[in-house]
């Protein structure tokens, strides 16, 4: 890697994107179709909308792999931060990971309320409300139309800040159903009733789980004692790495964008994943 020089202030420092976060010619380009859900039985009144990426390399007679993403079209923008379908275009065409089938899912909204949002009430909560939502109502929309790997190693789960707190939790409470993990800047810190996985993640057996996380030096509230972004990615990771867990931490400058997340999603998805004969764990 070549010497690039530490930013003196770390508090807006962006990252500059590779060629896999960029339309490449000669990479099929795979068709993207959108839904209306509106009718939630785990979380009544809501609204969203939710996208289906289908690669071009796709064929119904092998099934495919699944990636979910949360925060649904802020992931899927071509021209946002993220650009995960174009992403997934480039790898999926150099092979580097897998053929497979990705799901862009918003959060849900109250349509004409006072307080529309409820994206922290689905992404920051500490139980398997989201998971079986995913599992009850998306993803059966997605199963009846293509044809999906059942085996929970070819199933992966991604967000960033609440969505990547909502990601952990959802692969933690259900790793029969995913069991590939992509965090940036993790909203543990915020979790209704404090921050369980510090403690929890080494009390109990190890789950078959691969976690990608990335943390900001300059996090909300980095230099303080109570709610601490940073502190709270840090404590995961560190408690994964003395369960013995297959996880990597990457730690970058800048506060709570989602720039450096974006720009490593390639490499993360690599990562992620990797065939299972290398065993480095980063």
């Amino acid at each position: 890697m070549p010497y690039q020089p530490l930013p003196i202030d770390q508090s807006d420092v962006r990252y500059a994107y590779g060629p896999d976060s960029v339309v490449q010619p000669g990479v099929p380009t795979g068709e993207t179709i959108a839904f209306d859900w509106i009718d939630s039985a785990i979380y009544p009144g809501t609204v969203r909308k939710f996208w289906v990426h289908v690669p071009r390399q796709y064929d119904p007679s092998k099934p495919a792999s699944l990636m979910v993403f949360q925060d649904g079209w802020w992931y899927l923008d071509p021209d946002g931060q993220v650009r995960g379908a174009t992403v997934l275009d480039n790898l999926i065409h150099s092979g580097d990971i897998p053929v497979m089938i990705a799901v862009f899912v918003d959060p849900g909204v109250f349509p004409d309320a006072e307080v529309p949002k409820n994206r922290n009430n689905e992404y920051d909560a500490f139980d398997d409300r989201y998971v079986t939502f995913l599992l009850t109502e998306i993803i059966p929309r997605i199963t009846a139309r293509y044809s999906i790997a059942e085996e929970p190693e070819r199933w992966g789960i991604c967000g960033g800040s609440s969505g990547g707190n909502c990601a952990f939790t959802a692969a933690w409470l259900r790793p029969d159903k995913f069991r590939r993990v992509i965090g940036y800047l993790s909203s543990f810190a915020q979790m209704p009733d404090g921050n369980p996985y510090p403690d929890l993640i080494p009390s109990v057996p190890r789950k078959p789980l691969r976690i990608f996380l990335q943390a900001g030096h300059r996090d909300l509230r980095w230099n303080e004692s109570q709610r601490n972004w940073l502190a709270n990615n840090l404590r995961v990771a560190a408690a994964l790495a003395e369960a013995g867990y297959d996880f990597r931490l990457v730690l970058g400058d800048g506060g709570h964008s989602p720039n450096h997340g974006g720009v490593l999603l390639p490499d993360a998805l690599r990562w992620l994943w990797r065939s299972d004969n290398d065993h480095g764990s980063g």
